[in-house]
């Protein structure tokens, strides 16, 4: 029997696109829907995909790494709000392109019925403790004036893979860390799987492909589940199903 090609290989297949072509189809309001399966399912379903999408490269470069810090206020009201089911609720991070000097201040709002709102602007590095300018420009994209401080970083390899005629875009996410001062956590043996669309029609090829594996969307949020995995969670509850699912994909990896 035919071994399946290494996900190396199938990446190195696709058809490129270049961060200039992509700019069109940065979404920046748009509608996400996530999923999580087995890293190990990874290679089918990019070989299903590459008819579909085209795939991020920077200079000659498949897959870049990633790290973010996120910030929150001491009382974690943002992880709160998500814990709790607010319809509009926003999260602030630095997010730090490895490799490229880009990085960025980010703020993304969930607006309702599903919608998101990311604003950013660049900076020069990633902080430790916010100056007044990156604060009030936080307040002024998230209405939320309370100080914010570091909590937790993460780190990551994505693929971005961007459909050929519809305004969506998909992002595969593997090689999850997440690590504060005090501790270190990892999602082994899973993908995090974002797809952005102008508007959720159904008519998306990763989704259909989500279906009919029998992977349902997992509406996580990569901030939550660290601050879970590192036992930093003031309430768990609303997670627990999650919590679950990603356990037994991480036994079945």
């Amino acid at each position: 029997m035919k071994s399946m090609p290494t996900v190396e290989e199938i990446i190195a297949r696709f058809d490129p696109i270049s961060l200039a072509e992509m700019d069109g189809v940065k979404l920046q309001s748009r509608t996400d829907t996530k999923f999580a399966f087995r890293e190990t399912d990874l290679p089918k379903y990019l070989e299903a995909l590459m008819p579909d999408y085209r795939l991020l490269e920077v200079d000659g470069v498949r897959g870049v790494s990633y790290r973010s810090l996120y910030f929150d206020t001491p009382e974690l009201k943002h992880f709160l709000d998500h814990h709790n089911g607010r319809v509009f609720r926003s999260k602030t991070r630095f997010r730090e392109y490895i490799g490229s000097g880009l990085c960025f201040l980010e703020v993304k709002r969930k607006t309702g019925r599903g919608g998101t709102d990311k604003v950013r602007r660049r900076e020069p590095s990633i902080p430790e403790v916010l100056t007044a300018d990156q604060q009030a420009f936080i307040v002024e994209a998230s209405g939320c004036p309370d100080h914010l401080h570091a909590v937790l970083w993460n780190h990551f390899t994505r693929l971005t893979l961007v459909h050929r005629t519809r305004a969506e875009r998909l992002t595969i996410d593997r090689g999850l860390r997440f690590s504060t001062p005090d501790g270190t956590a990892a999602l082994e043996g899973i993908c995090v799987a974002e797809l952005k669309e102008s508007r959720a029609d159904r008519c998306s090829p990763f989704a259909a492909l989500m279906k009919a594996s029998g992977n349902r969307p997992s509406g996580m949020s990569k901030y939550c589940v660290g601050m879970l995995l590192l036992g930093l969670a003031p309430k768990r509850n609303t997670f627990k199903p999650l919590l679950l699912r990603l356990e037994h994909l991480r036994r079945a990896a």
